[in-house]
């Protein structure tokens, strides 16, 4: 579990990292050192004037107070007010972050950054290791900060040959005070992220930095250090030299999504149109029904909260990362001006059974969430954060809560069509798909649309109804909500339960209670039998609860099909054809990681969105996010075990490397 640093700040005010013994930033002017050793040192503002690519990535080691980030924020808006840049992407990697609260303390210190540093503060996450993704000026400025050991974080990171980074921020605490960091495999990593042209700024001019850097590639120098400095060290990268964390047979090709459409109207469909409009790319939503949310997004109330287990498995770090940027991504929503009913009341996961109770034991034991994210609750405090009795310990999210999801559905879509970069064209029921020279055409009954250079299947248990997505295998889980009124008692429930269903607080004075789960059906129909399962479900765990027993009648319900993937990950990427993989990688059945054919590719430019089941408000945004940075040769927010994991590759993969096809 990552630990957050232990500082104090001494007679000057500057922050003193107690495991370190070392400064954060000087004690004489630490912004001003900032802005000449890493931003005017590597020449950044004259190289986002003509840089070649949308995007710029500064990639730093040691994120500290965040002073370095801060400052080239500032920058890079001074520099905005002069003509159109670039992107700016910014990317930090903390072994031990600093707490929110010392954080606020320290950053008060520049008063000239005051406005950027609320912002960050705002935003900073907890101590969760992996990739926090932090975007700012409505996606112009974005800030991935990855908790851990940058020797751990660093492999981690998902990178095809294309590389990376542009500049490097090679901070830290001193060599002499933190040698660990300053390694080979350190100055290896960073040659490895980093684009032809690459340059990098340190503030030590110690021997061993510079000969390690040149050992990796980097042609260094010495120039003019800051202030009693005497010297520091910079450099350049010439060529890339084509490294990839991510294997051929997992790899995303590059699109331009010069022309786009997403066929879906749910949750996913709204998420992908913003990720891709906030880059100002264009887009045609095309929904087979009236309105958007009409499948499985159209519920009352849908809890949001990350499903972990003991291990830090991709699972695992997939739900967490992605429910956090979920929060902060629909708090933005909010933010802008667009309304959804929701509450952030919290979930509380009760341990309604035995195996419930070894399952959540193991899982505190372990140590492998912070508190922050999820703590263990007895009996009494359950019942204290629930506000009505309940009989069960269990695990509190209290960050987590339910939101309305077609509310939240036409609120995000709402938001993209302010920026007037996606049309929608309702009752489009596409039949059928067409490859042509000019691009994919999508057919409906009557009407044809097209030609598209992309083109995005978000149609959850439809998305399979094509013949290019004929062999996906999703599977189809039916579920059924009631809507029961609520009573005096049950009133007072202040936080959503999750026992083997859930139980959400009232809204307009009605619970949602549910949900049923069915098997390999694509039926939206409404029964009374499954209201009664329902019912039947939360008396069985709370028969005895004052707010139970005196729930009125159920005075509604809605149905809809979970789509999801046996491995219960959803699955991004651009649509599989099964003879072409099996062809190029045939190696894998030999246990050969090279030698691959070439792929054909039929289906470029057409990709699957799908499979998220009851988990689509957590995880669509930041999975979005990770497809759509992918296609735009970004850096991707998921680590690379993740990118894998939600590959749609990753079933006849598995199968040619154990020669199962």
């Amino acid at each position: 579990m990552i630990q957050n640093a232990q500082i104090h700040f001494n007679d000057m005010g500057t922050p003193v990292a107690d495991n370190f013994d070392d400064v954060y930033f000087s004690n004489d002017d630490g912004l001003a050192e900032s802005h000449y050793v890493f931003f005017t040192q590597n020449h950044i503002a004259e190289r986002l004037t003509k840089h070649d690519q949308k995007h710029f990535v500064i990639a730093e080691t040691g994120f500290g107070t965040g002073l370095n980030f801060l400052n080239a924020w500032q920058q890079y808006d001074a520099l905005k007010t002069k003509g159109e840049l670039p992107r700016l992407h910014f990317i930090s990697f903390e072994k031990f972050p600093i707490s929110h609260t010392d954080l606020v303390k320290a950053l008060a210190a520049w008063p000239t950054l005051s406005g950027y540093a609320q912002q960050l503060c705002a935003q900073y996450p907890i101590a969760l290791a992996g990739c926090h993704r932090l975007e700012f000026d409505d996606g112009n400025v974005t800030l991935d900060l990855w908790f851990g050991d940058v020797h751990d974080s660093l492999p981690s990171i998902s990178c095809q040959q294309t590389a990376l980074v542009d500049a490097w921020f090679l901070d830290g605490f001193a060599p002499s005070k933190n040698p660990d960091m300053w390694q080979q495999s350190l100055f290896d990593a960073m040659a490895n992220l980093s684009r032809s042209n690459a340059t990098f700024a340190t503030f030590t001019a110690a021997g061993f930095v510079r000969r390690g850097l040149q050992q990796a590639g980097f042609e260094c120098k010495k120039v003019k250090g800051y202030g009693r400095k005497r010297e520091m060290v910079v450099g350049t990268l010439s060529a890339a030299n084509g490294y990839a964390s991510t294997p051929d047979y997992y790899a995303t090709a590059a699109s331009s999504l010069s022309n786009v459409a997403i066929i879906g109207g749910g949750i996913a469909s709204a998420c992908l149109a913003y990720q891709l409009s906030k880059r100002n790319i264009k887009s045609t939503l095309l929904c087979q029904d009236d309105t958007l949310a009409k499948g499985a997004s159209h519920n009352r109330q849908g809890a949001i909260y990350p499903n972990l287990q003991a291990d830090n498995n991709p699972p695992s770090e997939f739900y967490a990362h992605s429910f956090l940027y979920a929060k902060r991504f629909y708090q933005h929503i909010t933010e802008l001006g667009f309304h959804y009913d929701h509450d952030w009341c919290g979930v509380l996961l009760q341990a309604v059974s035995e195996a419930k109770q070894t399952q959540q034991r193991t899982l505190v034991e372990k140590r492998n969430w912070p508190e922050a994210l999820i703590r263990q609750v007895n009996e009494q405090q359950a019942s204290k954060i629930a506000g009505v009795s309940v009989p069960y310990s269990g695990l509190y999210i209290e960050q987590a809560g339910w939101v309305n999801p077609a509310q939240l559905t036409h609120a995000i879509f709402a938001a993209v069509q302010k920026k007037e970069l996606c049309q929608v064209q309702f009752n489009a029921d596409i039949a059928r798909l067409e490859k042509t020279s000019e691009g994919w055409m999508l057919h409906a009954q009557n009407t044809r649309y097209g030609p598209f250079s992309d083109v995005f299947i978000c149609g959850g248990e439809h998305s399979d109804r094509f013949e290019q997505t004929k062999d996906i295998p999703i599977q189809g889980v039916r579920g059924q909500v009631s809507h029961v009124r609520a009573s005096e008692q049950s009133a007072h429930l202040q936080t959503v339960l999750c026992h083997k269903g859930y139980f959400t607080p009232a809204n307009d004075a009605l619970h949602c209670m549910g949900a049923t789960f069915e098997k390999n059906t694509k039926s939206r129909s409404v029964t009374e039998q499954d209201d009664h399962i329902n019912r039947a479900q939360l008396n069985k765990f709370y028969g005895n609860c004052d707010f139970a027993n005196t729930l009125g009648e159920i005075a509604s319900a809605k149905a809809a099909v979970r789509c999801c993937f046996a491995d219960h990950i959803p699955m991004l990427g651009q649509v599989p054809d099964n003879q072409d993989l099996m062809h190029a990688f045939a190696n894998l059945r030999k246990g050969k990681h090279y030698g691959f054919a070439s792929q054909v590719q039929p289906h470029a430019g057409l990709h699957i969105v799908t499979g998220f089941g009851a988990r689509g408000l957590c995880s669509a945004p930041l999975a979005t996010e990770h497809l759509v940075a992918s296609l735009c040769n970004e850096p991707r927010p998921f680590s690379e075990r993740v990118h894998q994991a939600i590959h749609p590759n990753r079933f006849i993969v598995r199968d040619l490397i154990r020669n199962k096809i």
